[in-house]
């Protein structure tokens, strides 16, 4: 009887409960009156919340009596709010039309916090590309829109190469920036360096890129050092629909590009793209020095193509669930800079394969990577070669075929030996990934806690690697963040902390902390963000030349009885404030100040024998030097090591002006600065006694400046926009673009302007002036024709070592986008 009653008070109470509370029902619209699936509806002072379902409608129980503010989200449209009144045991209709974005205040970011969030509640400094930037740009390089943005150092070393660093310390083989795409590595295996052109996804498929200034390694690990660059393409739930593409310009430029993205049912839909792009680089050639004497680089080919194909299924259990699956394939022909020279790069070809499962509270991601290349080569080193031979009286044919893996090396009028001297560079490495992570939110309080694994698999099939037995490196990593708001005062708390494990360099802990504080229609926060630079593969496996160059994942042990040690990764620990919002009626900005503390940097190759006075190496790891590099005797051998400790600091300044929702303007300046102790021996990069500015290359402007107009009203859009790079000095491997100065003090000039230094041509520091601008129209709703042009003005800027100057480009493009099903769930 007791057990009877207790049951029926339980249900008496729940029932007393329902009667307290009501519901909230409604349907989310675009503009054009479509319903819009996947948008967040969310009761801030509740923690309530759900995602609009596939027809646009959602529905939030259980809400006590009273009067909210229920605010609608999603990606690339404004952030609204409405009040609302719940009345007990009632449901309450609330429609919401969203509109695209306007204003950078009501923007709605992903992934700072791997979560929906308004700019303005983000923590951190976020540049947004839109889904409408993206839709107004001409070309296929999407990447070329970084160029407007603060805190970016946007370069382009030809018609097709651009690259991105951020806040310092850039050079010609750059991995310290991690770029991911739909939640997955965009990065090369073995060396780290982004995918660029390589990635598999097309401009027409890119939802929108956001681009983070400063450590994110917290919820993203290791490489998210000074920033991080993620793209995210688009739901085909929400963006059904055909687009056919098809543009042309000078240097024998031609895209064409087809995606296509249809929804099924209301539990599944799916997408494709392909492109296929080409063209032909500037007429440029690089400077192959043996000993004072230039040479044309070999055979070079200043073609390029790409093409690239892909395909996506989702399928939603729930109104709030998703699972996904996507291809992706890539096969590309193109010029690359390096630290050591230009690679002829030969049917290089990427393809990623993504599993990923994401609900309310739970995500899950599993994702493989193939690289696949056999013919390409370093152009640099396969011209010494072929010289080698030429100048020692062997024929044009036999020179040209002995040129990918050998080098003469005469000992005598008549006489020689062959040198193994490998040009080649082979590749069949693959990467695994995962992740597992968990989210929940309590009242004012959020949690965030997941896991992640990854497993390179590196295979050069010995062209550059220690390769022989293969080479598995693993890494795992766990990490937990959490976030307590108090909305009646606007202060914000964000902590966060991440544990990695690595194979060969250890583990490693990165901390992240913020204060927010919530000021009228914008946000100041106080940051704190560690970040750490791993080592390549490259860098702790290789193998160059013979084992003349071996990397250093574990360290050697010389005849002396001293020890080189180990790799360790290369750490940053920034300091930021920061304020966004609007500061007048049609103005708003967007600024920081931080500063940083680096250290444990990679060295340039250092010589660690000294063959002359008997120290040579006898061990690498464990392992005599002749089980390693058959044959080596451990005389030479050149390697990398951990050195120096630099502070740098800066600013970054965004202004936005609306003179209406169709036209504004846009101003991005930032600075950047470094102190560099030279008295400090740790700081010697290449231990010859002296500390001088090229072993810790800055390799940024100090200030830089863009301007930008922008105007897009019913079917005409268009922009201009100035770039100003002050000059600066690079310096990277070989290559060297300075002003003349003397480095060391002696009076005598250690780097000359226009001139050969080393084994490079000197063109003098990088930077200028450039304006770009693009127009369109549309013709019909779903027919437009745009131009675009790089360097109006055809200015004479060099943006990077071993590239020429960048002269006009213009481009021309016919877009056709229609709907030939029609379905009232998608929004374009």
């Amino acid at each position: 009887m007791k057990n009877l009653f207790a049951l029926i008070t339980l249900l008496f109470s729940f029932y007393a409960s329902a009667q307290n509370s009501g519901s909230i029902k409604g349907v989310t619209l675009d503009e054009n009156n479509v319903p819009v699936a996947g948008a967040t509806v969310h009761i801030a002072s509740l923690s309530k919340g759900e995602v609009s379902g596939f027809d646009g409608t959602y529905l939030i129980q259980d809400i006590p009596e009273g009067t909210y503010n229920i605010v609608f989200s999603y990606l690339g449209y404004e952030t609204i709010t409405k009040s609302v009144s719940v009345i007990s045991g009632q449901t309450v209709e609330v429609n919401a039309t969203l509109m695209e974005s306007a204003s950078m205040l009501s923007q709605v970011v992903v992934t700072a916090n791997k979560k929906p969030q308004k700019m303005t509640d983000v923590p951190a400094t976020v540049n947004v590309i839109s889904s409408k930037d993206i839709k107004e740009h001409v070309g296929f390089n999407v990447g070329e829109l970084a160029a407007r943005e603060k805190g970016v150092d946007f370069v382009r070393t030809g018609v097709l190469g651009t690259g991105i660093n951020i806040r310092g310390f850039n050079s010609a083989f750059n991995s310290k920036n991690l770029q991911v795409t739909d939640d997955r590595l965009s990065t090369l295996i073995a060396t780290g360096l982004p995918l660029g052109t390589f990635a598999t996804v097309t401009t027409d498929d890119i939802e929108q890129v956001e681009i983070l200034l400063g450590p994110n390694g917290t919820l993203y690990g290791p490489n998210a050092h000074n920033g991080l660059i993620s793209t995210r393409t688009k739901n085909p739930f929400t963006s059904e629909g055909t687009t056919l593409a098809l543009g042309g310009g000078n240097q024998k430029v031609f895209t064409a590009r087809l995606r296509h993205a249809q929804v099924v049912s209301d539990k599944f839909a799916f997408k494709f793209h392909f492109e296929r792009s080409q063209g032909e680089d500037f007429e440029y050639v690089d400077s192959v020095y043996v000993g004072t004497t230039a040479y044309k680089e070999l055979e070079l080919d200043r073609d390029f193509d790409t093409q690239k194909y892909g395909a996506g299924l989702y399928f939603r259990p729930t109104s709030s669930s998703e699972l996904i699956g996507y291809y992706g394939h890539s096969n590309n022909n193109n010029l690359a800079v390096t630290n050591a020279g230009r690679n002829q790069i030969k049917d290089w070809s990427i393809d990623v394969a993504q599993l990923k499962y994401i609900s309310k509270h739970f995500f899950a991601n599993v994702n493989y990577t193939w690289s696949n290349t056999d013919d390409t080569y370093a152009i640099n080193q396969r011209t010494q070669n072929y010289v080698s031979f030429i100048n020692n009286g062997f024929s044009e044919e036999e020179a040209l075929a002995r040129s990918y893996t050998e080098q003469w090396f005469p000992t005598g009028p008549d006489t020689g030996i062959v040198l193994p001297r490998g040009a080649v560079f082979k590749d069949a490495s693959r990467r695994f990934n995962s992740e597992l992570q968990y989210n929940n939110s309590w009242g004012n309080f959020d949690l965030t806690v997941g896991a992640q694994y990854q497993l390179d698999m590196a295979d050069s099939k010995g062209t550059y690697l220690l390769d022989a037995g293969g080479i598995d490196i693993g890494q795992t990593g766990f990490y937990a963040q959490t976030e307590y708001s108090l909305p009646d005062s606007g202060w914000g708390f964000l902590l966060g902390a991440r544990l990695d494990k690595h194979d060969l360099y250890g583990s490693n802990f990165i901390p992240k902390a913020a204060i927010t504080k919530a000021v009228g229609e914008g946000q100041f926060r106080l940051t704190y963000g560690r970040g750490i630079a791993v080592p390549s593969i490259l860098n702790l496996k290789g193998n160059l030349f013979g084992g003349l160059v071996l990397g250093n994942g574990e360290g050697f042990t010389l005849s002396n009885g001293n020890k080189v040690a180990p790799l360790e990764v290369e750490s940053i620990n920034t300091y930021e404030v920061g304020y966004k919002g609007k500061i007048a009626n049609k103005l708003y900005i967007d600024a920081n100040a931080y500063y940083n503390q680096s250290e444990n940097f990679i060295s340039p190759l250092r010589t660690i024998t000294d063959a002359a006075n008997g120290v040579v190496v006898t061990h690498v790891g464990d392992k005599p030097i002749d089980e390693v590099v058959p044959g080596s005797n451990g005389a030479v051998i050149l390697t990398y090591q951990n050195f120096g400790k630099v502070d740098t600091y800066g600013f970054d300044l965004g202004l936005n002006y609306y003179f209406s929702n169709a036209f504004r303007a846009t101003l991005n300046y930032s600075y950047f600065g470094r102190d560099l102790d030279k008295n400090d021996p740790a700081n010697d990069g290449n231990l010859d006694g002296q500390v001088l500015e090229s072993e810790l290359p800055v390799n940024t402007p100090a200030n830089k400046l863009a301007v930008g107009l922008h105007y897009s009203k019913n079917k005409f859009y268009g922009s201009i926009f100035g770039r100003w790079v002050q000059d600066y000095d690079f310096f990277s491997g070989i290559y060297t673009a300075a002003e003349t100065q003397d480095l060391n003090g002696d009076g005598v000039d250690d780097v000359i302007e226009n001139a050969r230094n080393g084994r490079s041509w000197n063109y003098g520091p990088l930077g200028g002036f450039t304006v770009d601008a693009n127009v369109g129209y549309y013709i019909t709703d779903g027919f437009s024709v745009g131009a675009s042009v790089t360097n109006l003005f055809n200015a004479e800027v060099r943006e990077f070592v071993a590239s020429p100057v960048i002269e006009t480009l213009f481009s021309v493009e016919l877009k056709y986008q229609v709907n030939f099903f029609n379905k009232k769930s998608a929004t374009n």
